[in-house]
């Protein structure tokens, strides 16, 4: 055991293991700088931030040694703990945030080197009202912001229509992970315009300069729950000032378009209506 002086404190690392939670002893990490870079802590140690106070577990830091990311717990889930051993120790915290004072159980913290928030990564099964420029926006998995403390990103709670260069689209993506809350599915840009939207509820159609059309809509594959089953893959669409880029399969590139001499624009498409009759037990 060895304590180490960080800016926020003397921390003591992990240095015994038990047979639930910690089944093993993490190492401390530095930045090739020699600057501390993550550390395990033997308990859980409460640790003054910008945003307030916050149990931690574990943490990451920034070469300038600011926290990068603050982990409240750190069980490792396993055939001995599950998620909802390690559910029943989380607690919400109290955090000051630039969408004002919230209380919610999180997963981790994240913040830029100059100690600003960058991201919340909520607990499974947490939502969160975010006020955003579309309206306010019931959040699960995450809320990341930019360094000035507008909304960059969020994960829609539920499908949610918003407005883009295109027209309304239905933001959703019943495929997100909720590793982290830095980027989510529906992002907007410095002025606050939706820059990019994944859904599987909204079709996208093209009309060239030589007039002929092309539809871009979420295409299908064979259901991770059944193989008679189809459902289907978030598509998704990114604009910036001059192009508007369209993804329907995450492994191939995206198909970018200039929006100067084409006209985009959206409509809802519901593709198990084709078939509605059959569950989809895995997707919107």
């Amino acid at each position: 055991m060895q304590t180490i002086s960080t800016q926020y404190g003397e921390l003591i690392p992990q240095h015994t293991s038990d047979d639930l939670r910690k089944r093993e002893i993490l190492p401390v990490e530095y930045h090739g700088s020699g600057g501390l870079k993550s550390v395990p802590l033997e308990t859980q140690t409460v640790i003054a931030t910008p945003a307030g106070e916050i149990p931690a577990e574990l943490i990451s830091f920034h070469e300038n040694g600011a926290i990068n990311r603050i982990f409240p717990l750190n069980g490792k889930l396993s055939g001995y703990w599950s998620q909802d051993d390690e559910a029943a120790l989380s607690k919400p915290v109290t955090l000051t945030t630039p969408i004002g004072l919230i209380r919610v159980k999180v997963l981790s913290v994240s913040f830029y080197d100059d100690r600003s928030l960058r991201s919340l990564t909520l607990w499974p099964g947490e939502t969160l009202s975010v006020p955003t420029p579309a309206g306010p926006i019931e959040a699960r998995i995450g809320v990341s912001f930019t360094r000035d403390g507008k909304v960059r990103s969020l994960e829609p709670a539920k499908p949610t229509s918003v407005p883009t260069r295109a027209g309304e689209m239905t933001a959703y993506d019943p495929d997100a992970v909720g590793v982290n809350g830095d980027a989510n599915s529906l992002m907007f840009d410095e002025e606050g315009k939706v820059c990019r939207v994944i859904t599987t509820l909204t079709k996208l159609t093209v009309i060239h300069p030589d007039g002929h059309t092309h539809c871009h809509v979420p295409e299908t594959r064979e259901s991770l729950c059944s193989e008679a089953e189809q459902e289907v893959v978030p598509m998704t669409v990114t604009f910036t000032k001059d192009t508007v880029s369209v993804s329907t399969d995450p492994d191939a590139t995206p198909m970018t378009l200039p929006r100067e001499g084409h006209v985009f624009f959206a409509e809802s498409h519901l593709p198990q209506l084709a078939n509605p009759f059959v569950e989809l037990h895995c997707s919107v």
